[in-house]
């Protein structure tokens, strides 16, 4: 059996999950991405969901407003490297101030986002030089962006199987009332009602959690035919004297809230085919961040799928499967400085990169049945003789599923250029790991690997 074939069609797992539960837990890596606490999305899904009720919007539409917002930043990681590489800084703290900067208008606060922002730690000409350059350019760079960033959200929305509705709300997010926003500069009524939602919901929680309820609608109400619908902002002010709905917002059970409140009568389910298609459209968001990953989680996945299959782990392919496609999920928490960067790292660099898997246990074990998979997503740095990260662990804790998803990652990884390096050949690739071999990597999984790479017939992810 071929590996194409290994991956196109994986076993059953016989699992169900709501719609609400996987989503909600994978828009945590999405709010890394934006440089966000883990929770933004889900926050802003409240928000909109109270702001649906004082609207009277019918219940098809709630659905559509309710896996937008959860889903409004899908598109996030498609331009951090181009922001990367115009800021030459952190570009999720670029990214985070953007919600709260008001950027449509060259001011003296645009300016304060610049010299924050731009090439941090360079010399002061350099700085200089490069700040004339974006806001000369700050017109065609920020389309740029936005473009990016809209059209690979709505293509996840997509992919995952939602509606026409949410899709168009996702790409509009960053619209604005007076047409001064992105990518198209459409303006009042021409913004679909649902990205109006949005954009006010995402704001109002970004001021909210930094200086509280009442500062946030005091913004709101200055940008209120700006950058939002005046008649919404009217709507809104219904939530400022909600305790109940603030409070909320600061519990460790917000995210069990929102899966409470999907709307009741269109709920979404999540049969196996549909989670390879989520997990598939996550591991898009999750390689297109670094023009250096652009293909690593599906070749991993092609690599582990078909190690296991020749290790007789059939059972357990669908796990490793949906596990090598999420695996480098938590890679969203590290910024492209750090991902893209050509020399060595520096201690505070390699501990962003060391938690990496921790971010990805977090994430997915919030998922109902994903425990076991999030354990073996996170272990694909651990080695056997305990030197890998992050948990230090050794082989008696790494199962078989676990260690070939280990071999997998390193194989592709070493198989394809990066920044500091260009791709390796198979001979010298399997050279590399096989010093590893049996001490840190496991013996089998790299007979298989090595059986399977110099094979006659190479197949799809095994170069």
């Amino acid at each position: 059996m071929t590996l194409t074939q290994e991956v196109a069609t994986p076993a059953a797992c016989d699992l169900q999950l709501r719609m609400s539960d996987l989503i909600s837990a994978l828009s945590l890596a999405l709010d890394l991405t934006e440089g966000q606490p883990m929770g933004h999305a889900v926050k802003s899904c409240v928000l909109g969901m109270r702001m649906a009720e004082i609207l009277k919007l019918s219940v098809e539409t709630r659905s559509d407003l309710y896996y937008a917002l959860l889903l409004k930043d899908a598109g996030c990681s498609s331009n951090a490297a181009r922001m990367y590489e115009i800021f030459g800084g952190d570009e999720r703290a670029a990214k985070k101030e953007v919600k709260t900067t008001d950027w449509s208008r060259v001011t003296f606060d645009g300016l304060e986002y610049l010299m924050r922002n731009v090439m941090p730690g360079r010399s002061r000409l350099d700085r200089v030089i490069a700040i004339a350059h974006i806001a000369i350019n700050r017109k065609d760079q920020s389309t740029e962006l936005f473009q990016l960033r809209c059209e690979r959200g709505g293509q996840i929305a997509k992919k995952i199987g939602l509606s026409e509705a949410t899709t168009k709300a996702i790409y509009s997010l960053d619209e604005h009332w007076d047409g001064k926003g992105f990518p198209h500069g459409i303006k009042e009524a021409e913004i679909p009602l649902l990205s109006r939602i949005m954009n006010l919901c995402q704001t109002l929680e970004v001021f909210a959690a930094v200086s509280g309820p009442q500062d946030a609608f005091q913004v709101i109400e200055e940008r209120a035919g700006t950058w939002f619908d005046p008649e919404l902002v009217a709507a809104c002010r219904e939530l400022e004297k909600d305790a109940a709905l603030w409070e909320l917002l600061e519990t460790e059970d917000v995210r069990a809230k929102v899966i409470d409140i999907e709307p009741f009568g269109v709920f979404q389910y999540a049969d196996d085919p549909r989670i390879d298609s989520i997990c598939e459209a996550f591991a898009d968001v999750i390689d297109v961040k670094s023009p250096y990953t652009h293909a690593h989680s599906k070749g991993v996945t092609a690599a582990a799928v078909a190690i296991a299959s020749r290790l007789g782990l059939e059972k357990e392919i669908p796990v490793i499967r949906r596990a090598a496609l999420l695996h480098d999920i938590g890679k969203l928490s590290v910024p492209n400085k750090i991902l893209d960067k050509n020399g060595k790292l520096t201690a505070q660099e390699w501990e962003a990169m060391r938690l990496h898997p921790y971010y990805t246990q977090r994430i997915l074990e919030r998922i109902s049945g994903f425990k076991h998979l999030a354990f073996i997503a996170s272990t694909h740095h651990e080695k056997l003789d305990g030197s890998g990260y992050y948990r230090n662990l050794r082989a008696t804790q790494l199962p078989l599923a676990a260690r070939s998803i280990t071999m997998a990652d390193i194989y592709d990884a070493l198989s394809a250029k990066r920044p500091y390096r260009d791709a390796l050949p198979t001979e010298k690739v399997l050279e590399i790991i096989s010093k590893e071999v049996p001490h840190a990597l496991d013996e089998s999984c790299f007979e298989a690997l090595k059986a399977i790479a110099q094979s006659q017939a190479p197949v799809a992810g095994i170069p």
